[in-house]
């Protein structure tokens, strides 16, 4: 019985070393993508500087020097929200900082299907400062609330 425990026990552990090389493979590139979005858009890939222009535009609980030290390092993944809203920031697809896959088909098919003053509108919000973002967000969630009901 010891001896089936003993090879059951490896057998996990080899599984489980496959399993984190591939999530350390993920988080690496992960960290790659995040620092070449940042220098692409002109930011030094440091975590001061992560933290603070992350924390301007997330609306959770804000994330620590430590936090993304480790987004930096390849240590982890951020949750999907914060993906999207790095993602945001840095001006590219959330699959593209997480995978290195672009997809532009859903943009191109969504800018097709509304009018000159809805995007207008659109690259306004987008332009406004994150204080000010914060506030018309809430405005247009408050009405659109009040319409569902």
């Amino acid at each position: 019985m010891i001896k089936l425990n003993s090879i059951v026990a490896n057998q996990f552990s080899k599984k489980s070393t496959v399993f984190n090389m591939n999530t350390n493979t993920e988080k690496q590139q992960f960290a790659q993508q995040l620092k070449a979005a940042m220098t692409a858009m002109g930011y030094e890939a440091k975590a001061s500087i992560l933290e603070r222009e992350f924390n301007l535009r997330y609306y959770g609980n804000p994330v620590t020097i430590q936090g993304v030290t480790k987004w930096l390092r390849g240590q982890s993944i951020p949750r999907a929200d914060k993906v999207i809203t790095l993602a945001k920031w840095l001006q590219i697809e959330p699959s593209q900082l997480v995978c290195g896959i672009e997809m532009k088909e859903h943009k191109k098919q969504w800018k097709d299907e509304i009018g000159y003053q809805d995007r207008e509108i659109c690259e306004a919000f987008i332009n406004l400062p994150t204080p000010q973002k914060k506030i018309v967000r809430e405005v247009i969630l408050t009405f659109s609330k009040s319409c569902k009901s």
